[in-house]
Order: C-alpha cells, then structure tokens, then sequence
C-alpha cells in the first residue's frame, strides 16, 4: 500500500479509505460499515489490483484463490517499485494492465474522484467497464470476498470465519493489527528513540504471545486456516526478509522462534499462500521505495530463503 504515513514521532497510518462495499444484490450488509456506497456481486464486473510486495495486498490475492474466485474476480498485479504518483504496471506488456489498460493505478482511481487527495494504496478493486475504482479498504475487501461471493465460492472453499470462533477471532485480529501487521512499521517509521522503544516492546509482546498460543494449537483458531491466520501471515513473511534489518525489528528473528517459524513455514507450503509469496518484489519495495529509511536504495542479498521449503511438523 502506498499509504499517508502521518508525519509525527510516533508513527500513525492514514486509515481513510474509500469504504464502498460491494455486496449480494447491493444490499446493506448485515456487518460492518452502511453509509456507504453499495456496489451489486456480478462476475467479471471487477478486477482486483493486488501488488504481491505488498502485505495487505497480499491478504486480498490469497483470500482470493483460496475461496476459488480467479474466473470471477480479475487480477491486476502492480510490480514492486513505485514512485510519488502510484503503484504502476512494470511487470505487464508495455507497462500497462492488460484489462484497464492503465500504467499508473492513480488513474482509476482519478477516473471516480478527479481530485482524489489521499495515498493511492493497493489493494483495490476497479469496476472494468468503467475504469473507476470502488474500494481500497483492505479489511471490508476480504471480509466481503468470504460473506458476499458465496454463490461463487468454490467447492470445498475453507471456512475463513468460523461461527464459532468469530467473537474469539475478530479479537485475535484486532491485536494482530495493532501489535504485529501495523507493530512493525510503528518500529520502522518512529519519529524519536522514545517512539521506537516503546514500538519495540509492544511488537515483541505480541510476538512472544502469539509463540505462546501456536504452541498449544496449530493455527491461531484451531485445526483449520481462518483469516487471522492470512493476516498474520503477510506479515511473518516479510519478517526476516525486511522487517527485522530495514525497519529495526531485530530482537528475534522469525526463525529463531520455533512456533512461529513452523507455523509460517506450514502456511508457506500451503496452496494459495507460497506462490502469492514473492521474496524479491518484497525486498526490492520495501529497499527502494523507502528513500528515508534506505536512502542508498541498496536491496540486500540475504536472508537464505531455502528454510522455507524444510518440513514444519505441524501436521
């Protein structure tokens, strides 16, 4: 996501998003936001733009094939290195997506709001017929994907959001987003020694809890993936690779915390979660995009990746 980081010493994410949700017969939802605009589920209608570098992209990609909607929800998917305007179309023929037509992603979203005066972020989904985009807000997309797209779902598709569990899981979530998924940029775009120590210990904390409970269960809920366990593991993925060196998370590296690492590998070498993880697109975004943090642009040759192939023992 290229997102408004908010310049204060203690780092704050720009979390106004466009809230539009696109749902069964563009009925209210049942759940979450209702002021806004309701957009009709309709095969081939939408296309999601997804760059594999980014984390909360990378949720959306995985929801995606999981629940088997590749013939009915298009992929546009932006190369790594983006510049001030917005995530662009590198690794497309001519630079361009070839349903959109389009080489910034800024232009969708110009396309629906012509003085559109926030990050241009991925993930997002654009109507194809029209150009516009409909939605970036990354939580609703994959939530709705589940609830909204039954009637497409394929045979088999997991439960993502057991009934359950869902009271138990939506509060897993929360801390995974507070702590972890944000936790690491809070380390890595601390404005103050203070901010960054007290960032640290918050991360960590919520490291060594979440090492706790995979020690007692095989994923965060249970015996089955949910979507707690997509959401964190966007992040344990870029983990070694970037955010224990380049953001400063450096206490303990994931494979230096045996459950976790295990866990991560076993999603890893899980259909829909290994082959949407692109270890050299996440290095190069993360090493060339953030000039303040990077400012040499060098992208590192390690960490050796080869660990995440080797038997996770979770079964």
């Amino acid at each position: 996501m290229v997102s408004g980081y908010l310049a204060r010493t203690e780092f704050e994410r720009d979390t106004d998003y466009i809230g539009d949700r696109i749902t069964k017969d563009a009925r209210p939802p049942s759940y979450g936001p209702r002021e806004v605009e309701l957009w009709p589920v309709e095969p081939g209608r939408y296309r999601l733009i997804a760059a594999k570098a980014c984390p909360w992209a990378t949720r959306a990609i995985i929801v995606r094939q999981l629940l088997g909607l590749e013939d009915v929800i298009g992929l546009g998917t932006p190369g790594p290195i983006h510049d001030q305007r917005s995530w662009t179309f590198d690794l497309d023929p001519d630079g361009l997506d070839p349903v959109l037509g389009i080489h910034w992603l800024q232009d969708a979203y110009f396309e629906r709001f012509p003085d559109y005066p926030r990050g241009i972020t991925v993930p997002a989904i654009v109507e194809v017929a029209s150009g516009r985009v409909v939605t970036n807000d990354f939580p609703w997309i994959t939530h709705d994907l589940f609830f909204e797209w039954t009637d497409f779902h394929a045979d088999g598709a997991p439960d993502l959001w057991p009934a359950a569990v869902r009271e138990e899981m939506e509060a897993v979530m929360r801390r995974v987003y507070t702590e972890v998924n944000n936790g690491v940029y809070r380390c890595g775009f601390a404005g103050s020694q203070q901010a960054y120590d007290a960032a640290y210990v918050r991360l960590f904390d919520a490291l060594d809890w979440l090492e706790e409970r995979l020690g007692r269960t095989r994923y965060l809920m249970g015996e089955a993936i949910t979507e707690a366990d997509i959401r964190l593991y966007t992040t344990l993925a870029r983990f070694d690779a970037v955010y224990h060196g380049h953001f400063k998370c450096n206490r303990t590296k994931l494979t230096e915390l045996p459950n976790l690492w295990g866990y991560a590998r076993d999603l890893y070498q899980t259909p829909g979660f290994g082959e949407n993880t692109d270890f050299e697109q996440i290095k190069a975004h993360y090493y060339v995009v953030h000039h303040d943090i990077n400012p040499s642009g060098i992208v590192p040759a390690g960490p050796d990746l080869s660990g995440w192939l080797t038997a996770h023992g979770r079964g």
